[in-house]
C-alpha cells in the first residue's frame, strides 16, 4: 500500500479511479484501501470494471455514489471476455439512463467516432477511448482514429483510457491534444512502479507543453533552417 501511495504521489495524479467490487469485498482491507486512498488528497473516480450488462453498470454505478459521496462514474461495459473491449451499445443505453439520473459519466469507450458521438447525445460530457486494448501496453495502435477524435471534438475533454505501455506513449497521445491520460497496468507491474509513475508524470507534462507550445507539422521535403540572404555564390 505505501509503494501505491508513493506511485500516486510521484506521478502528480489529481484523479485516482477505485473499483467498488474491491471496496465492497475487501472487509477490513477494503476499508485500509479506502483510507489511503482519501489520504492521497486526489479526486475519486468509481468505475463499474467487469460489469457485462447495462443493469449490472447501471446498479454498480448507482451503489458507488453511495458508498464514496460522488456522482461521478466511469462507466465500463465489457462486450468481449478476450479483449475486453467495451460493448458500446450497452455503454450508450447505461450512459444515457446515468446521465438522466445526474451522474457525470466518464465512458471507458473505443476510438470510433460515431459511438463517441452516441455518447456525447447521451449526455456525456468527457470520452475516455481506448488506444489498445487494456493491459497490452501496445501504445497507440491508431494514430489517424485519435487524431481525428482530437479533431471532431475540440472542446470535449479526452482521456486515453486503456493501452499505454511507457511513458514515451504517454507523451504522443499529449502531443495529440489529450487532455490526459489513465494508467494502472504499466505502473503496477514495472520493476519500480514509484519510478515509472514519475516518469509518466514527466512525460504527460512534456506531451502537453509540447502540443501547447505548437509543434511543426511533419513535411516530405528538405526546407532549410539557414536563411539563404548573405550566403557566398561560388562560380
Amino acid at each position: 500500500r505505501q509503494i501505491l501511495a508513493d506511485a500516486v504521489k510521484a506521478s502528480g495524479t489529481s484523479v485516482v479511479t477505485v473499483s467498488l467490487r474491491r471496496e465492497m469485498a475487501g472487509g477490513r482491507a477494503g476499508e485500509q484501501f479506502w483510507s489511503l486512498i482519501r489520504s492521497l488528497g486526489a479526486r475519486t473516480l468509481p468505475n463499474t470494471a467487469g460489469c457485462l450488462s447495462v443493469k449490472e453498470a447501471v446498479t454498480t454505478a448507482k451503489m458507488a455514489r453511495e458508498v464514496f459521496g460522488t456522482n461521478w462514474i466511469k462507466l465500463e461495459v465489457i462486450g468481449n471476455h478476450d479483449t475486453l473491449q467495451p460493448d458500446v451499445f450497452g455503454l450508450v443505453e447505461a450512459a444515457r439512463i446515468l446521465c438522466e439520473d445526474g451522474f457525470a459519466v466518464f465512458p471507458y469507450t473505443t476510438d470510433d467516432l460515431v459511438v463517441a458521438e452516441r455518447l456525447l447525445e447521451a449526455g456525456c460530457k468527457v470520452l475516455m477511448p481506448w488506444c489498445a486494448p487494456i493491459g497490452s501496453a501496445l501504445g497507440p495502435v491508431n494514430m489517424t482514429a485519435l487524431r481525428s477524435m482530437r479533431g471532431y471534438f475540440p472542446g470535449v475533454p479526452l482521456i486515453v483510457d486503456a493501452g499505454l505501455g511507457r511513458p514515451s506513449h504517454a507523451a504522443t497521445v499529449m502531443e495529440l491534444g489529450f487532455d490526459a491520460v489513465l494508467l494502472n497496468t504499466a505502473v503496477a507491474k514495472a520493476a519500480d512502479p514509484v519510478g515509472m509513475a514519475r516518469a509518466f508524470g514527466k512525460a504527460v507534462d512534456a506531451g502537453r507543453e509540447a502540443f501547447s507550445s505548437g509543434m511543426l507539422e511533419p513535411r516530405d521535403v528538405a526546407v532549410p533552417s539557414t536563411p539563404m540572404v548573405g550566403r557566398a555564390v561560388f562560380s
